[in-house]
């Protein structure tokens, strides 16, 4: 077993322990079909897509690509990041799946050292931001999210208001923030950043802030966002998306994008991913999906209804949701830090992080 696979086993125990969530393979209820035309009408039998992001999140997307692909009958495994992975890794002899989706590029790029994907460049792909194909072709980002602090606008005034994570050791905030843990694959693809950004010494010493500071550790960010838009914690630490979908819910939260300020760092940002798996069943329909998810019809769905950043030019975002270029941006190759995983996995595990 290689170092690596070791690295995934290890955080897929992590994740089962603190989430113990459930990933049954469950069918994809269908859409009302549209009549199929041109190449989509050839596209048929099943399609197992393994995905990092919840059901709640992708199942529209899928839905969609239903409509677009009737003869086409989707299963989906959803479950954490490392959970997914693991499988996978157990799986090559024999691939049960067809596509995996991340939610970050940690993962995803981990898996091609294992040689758990095959080359595939989607349609339309050549006019994505080329740092975000990856390494021949082995995987395909999707969309781009940044790490915000939302905070619950009955607790906290704008006076108080943190401006840069580094804040969020500040003892005035101490058993009052939730984040999501070390399991978390935002979280992880985050401390990566830092670590390219900063170093491992001021990164680590953040980390034992944190800690130190009584933050509480969740398995994702949907505790956290409904924690904090429920009252139970002041401010957390998550995805942009997650503070606009606890804005529709409750409308009680605001949102800081950090370390805007001269000689701050800026915003931390991460990339969605999807691969085809190497000796999958159904070829076919697997690319046909990534296609979809890269073309203006998936892309406007990732936009629209989970108020993300499409990485296709010319996308609109979701009405509210601030431009990326509106904001100063962490220098850091995201690609680049996802590559040097064994170390910031070892940093994880050195610190201690929940």
């Amino acid at each position: 077993m290689s170092s690596r696979q070791s690295i995934v086993i290890v955080f897929l125990m992590m994740a089962l322990v603190l989430s113990a969530c459930g990933a049954g393979v469950a069918p994809v209820p269908a859409t009302e079909p549209a009549s199929p035309v041109g190449e989509e009408a050839g596209v048929s039998g099943d399609l197992v897509i393994y995905s990092g992001r919840s059901e709640a999140l992708i199942q529209p997307v899928i839905d969609a690509f239903k409509v677009k692909y009737p003869e086409v009958n989707v299963l989906l495994k959803a479950g954490s990041n490392s959970e997914l992975a693991n499988a996978l890794i157990e799986e090559k002899a024999n691939p049960q799946a067809d596509v995996f989706i991340t939610t970050e590029l940690f993962t995803v790029q981990s898996l091609v050292g294992e040689g758990v994907f095959q080359s595939y460049l989607p349609a339309g792909a050549e006019q994505l931001p080329a740092e975000f194909l990856g390494p021949d072709n082995m995987w395909t980002g999707l969309t781009r999210r940044v790490r915000v602090i939302m905070y619950n606008k009955d607790l906290v005034t704008e006076a108080e208001l943190p401006t840069s994570i580094f804040d969020l050791t500040d003892p005035k905030w101490q058993g009052q923030i939730a984040a999501a843990g070390s399991t978390n694959g935002g979280m992880q693809a985050q401390i990566a950043a830092m670590r390219q950004l900063l170093g491992d010494e001021a990164t680590e010493e953040w980390l034992n802030g944190l800690i130190a500071n009584e933050v509480t550790f969740f398995g994702g960010h949907t505790d956290v966002r409904k924690a904090v838009g429920a009252g139970e914690f002041k401010i957390g630490l998550v995805n942009h998306y997650y503070y606009y979908l606890q804005l529709a819910e409750t409308g009680n939260v605001g949102v800081i994008y950090p370390d805007q300020g001269e000689g701050q760092i800026g915003l931390f940002t991460n990339a969605t991913a999807a691969a085809v798996v190497n000796g999958g069943q159904h070829l076919d329909a697997a690319q046909a999906f990534l296609d979809f998810l890269v073309s203006a019809d998936g892309q406007k769905l990732f936009a629209e209804l989970n108020y993300e950043y499409p990485l296709l030019p010319g996308v609109a975002l979701k009405e509210g949701v601030q431009p990326l270029d509106s904001f100063r941006l962490a220098d850091v190759d995201v690609v680049k830090a996802a590559l040097d995983f064994d170390a910031t996995f070892d940093l994880i595990e050195k610190v201690g992080l929940p």
